[in-house]
């Protein structure tokens, strides 16, 4: 009976023995998992501290949100991107839903926009590049960095309409923010002209009704009248 519970305590010792072994080897593989999720984080946060990202360069244009305006997201792309005035009515005729915000497609020639910027790289011949645009109609969903990429504004004419931005007077008036972007405004060749429309800072483009084959002529106004503003007040922006 002593030579049996005497090696019954050598067994129960035994078993401690390697019950601590185990536990020993468990913490061992948890500290050596958190060393390598801490490297791997320090690592992460290295190559984020390498590469930041990068702030966007995309021009954006403001637009009026009422349907009544002649310019809005429902026809913008068809103006400023294809050169043809369509009514947001008709859009709307057409079933066309209005996004939020809508990306326009410029395609324009590299040679000249070397020659626009200042660069005497030479470039292939007839060589096309397209160049994107924002445009939205709520800018108070902008944030703060995206202010300094709005390049335009399409004014439609009451001063509500820039109610809530940054930079307007205290008496409402818009004048300041026309300082920072360039202000259009579009109208029917028909129509009196905005009595605000006449003594803002604002570029007016005219569109006739009937006569569609003239609606590249204002289009292309806009595109030069913006290219000027964006070289002499924004040309670190893609354009």
């Amino acid at each position: 009976n002593a030579e049996y519970g005497g090696g019954g305590g050598d067994r129960t010792s035994s078993g401690r023995q390697q019950q601590q072994k185990q536990q020993h080897h468990k913490q061992q593989q948890q500290q050596s998992k958190e060393r390598e999720r801490s490297s791997s984080g320090h690592s992460r946060s290295a190559v984020q501290a390498k590469n930041p990202k990068r702030e966007s360069k995309t021009p954006i244009v403001i637009v009026p949100a009422s349907i009544s305006s002649l310019i809005n997201l429902f026809n913008v792309r068809d103006f400023l991107q294809d050169n043809r005035f369509v009514t947001a009515r008709e859009k709307e005729m057409q079933g066309y839903r209005k996004q939020s915000e809508v990306t326009i497609s410029r395609k324009r020639d590299l040679v000249e926009m070397n020659m626009l910027r200042g660069h005497t790289a030479p470039v292939t011949e007839n060589q096309v590049v397209t160049v994107p645009y924002r445009i939205v109609e709520n800018p108070l969903r902008l944030e703060r960095k995206d202010w300094d990429r709005v390049v335009a504004v399409f004014v439609a004419g009451p001063a509500w309409q820039f109610k809530g931005w940054p930079g307007i007077l205290p008496d409402g008036s818009p004048v300041n923010i026309f300082t920072k972007m360039k202000a259009f405004h579009l109208k029917f060749e028909e129509i009196p002209l905005d009595k605000n429309i006449l003594k803002w800072d604002v570029t007016v483009l005219t569109v006739s009704k009937s006569k569609r084959h003239l609606d590249s002529v204002s289009a292309l106004k806009f595109w030069e009248e913006l290219d000027k503003f964006i070289v002499k007040n924004k040309r670190h922006l893609r354009f």
